[in-house]
């Protein structure tokens, strides 16, 4: 488990072997280290949060978006997801900045309000931000491996077409 700790950017996580509580101790590591326990967990100068839900730890639920896929809309039931987990230490890297060929960042105007997406699109990867009203903040939704049918539809470059001016 504390092998995965040393993995870098664009290294994947190794999980296959775990069981299900030694799995998610091993992400947990990652997790606390990269995003709950990081101080410095800014992106373009403005602090991340998790997405606040009322009666929920806040942290869980990140932890849990980040490693998990809905897998029924109507009950929003989730479940592990290998993709997303075994990426889960690219966020940091990342929302750091790291990376700066082949790299999409923008924001655009959706249903639900305003994102601000960072995209690698030689690794196919999406980071998923919500600007904080105030502006000077992030909530950090989610972040996912592109695959299946995402990958043939361009979702993320029609979204970088309509994109706004700025970055929020």
């Amino acid at each position: 488990m504390p092998l995965n700790l040393l993995k870098k950017y664009n290294q994947l996580l190794e999980l296959g072997a775990f069981n299900e509580q030694q799995r998610k101790q091993s992400l947990m590591g990652i997790f606390n280290r990269d995003i709950a326990e990081n101080q410095h967990f800014y992106f373009k100068q403005k602090a991340i949060h998790p997405t606040p839900i009322d009666g929920e730890i806040k942290m869980q639920i990140l932890f849990s978006h980040l490693t998990t896929v809905i897998v029924d809309k109507k009950t929003n039931k989730r479940k592990f997801d290998i993709h997303r987990s075994v990426r889960l230490h690219w966020i940091r890297h990342h929302i750091e900045e790291k990376k700066k060929d082949n790299m999409l960042v923008f924001s655009v105007n959706e249903p639900q309000g305003k994102r601000t997406y960072i995209y690698d699109k030689e690794e196919k990867y999406v980071i998923v931000l919500e600007p904080k009203r105030k502006l000077d903040e992030y909530y950090l939704l989610t972040a996912y491996h592109l695959r299946g049918k995402d990958v043939p539809r361009n979702k993320i470059i029609k979204k970088y077409k309509r994109r706004l001016n700025e970055i929020l």
